[in-house]
């Protein structure tokens, strides 16, 4: 009949190895895809915290990037979004990401003046140091005094 011997008639077939080729840049995404990680980035972006978080746990990896190298994360701190900024660090976003700029999150609050947030990445573990420039620098640069005693840093070191 066709079988082998350790093959029976109820037996479903094994399934082959994939031979396609995952996409290597956006370009190559369908535009469902793309759809969908503009719908994400604009979430954060917007503090959309409960639409995002649906996403998240159905899989999303948290630490998307767009083509900027900015994460959920990134957007949602940079436009003073604290409870999606607390949701994605529950659900293990990095902290210290930094996107193709070598901007980390953390410089980028403490310059958009969003000390609730500030805090929130420092208590979740984000590198003051990271990035350039980094969070210390920035707080230096445009005379952020509270963001310094929050880091644990003297204004002359």
């Amino acid at each position: 009949m066709g079988l082998s011997q350790d093959q029976s008639p109820n037996t479903p077939p094994q399934p082959q190895p994939s031979t396609s080729n995952p996409p290597k840049d956006a370009a190559q995404l369908p535009s469902e895809a793309i759809e969908l990680a503009t719908k994400l980035f604009d979430f954060a972006r917007h503090g959309q915290t409960a639409e995002l978080r649906q996403y998240i746990t159905a899989g999303i990896p948290v630490n998307m990037t767009n083509h900027k190298g900015d994460t959920l994360l990134m957007l949602a701190a940079y436009h003073g979004h604290l409870p999606t900024v607390e949701m994605l660090i529950e659900k293990d976003a990095d902290v210290n990401s930094l996107n193709e700029r070598g901007q980390s999150i953390l410089a980028g609050a403490v310059f958009k003046l969003h000390d609730d947030v500030v805090k929130a990445l420092v208590e979740g573990g984000a590198d003051v140091r990271a990035g350039q420039p980094n969070a210390v620098d920035t707080a230096r640069m445009f005379k952020r005094e509270e963001c310094l005693r929050m880091f644990g840093v003297q204004e002359e070191e």
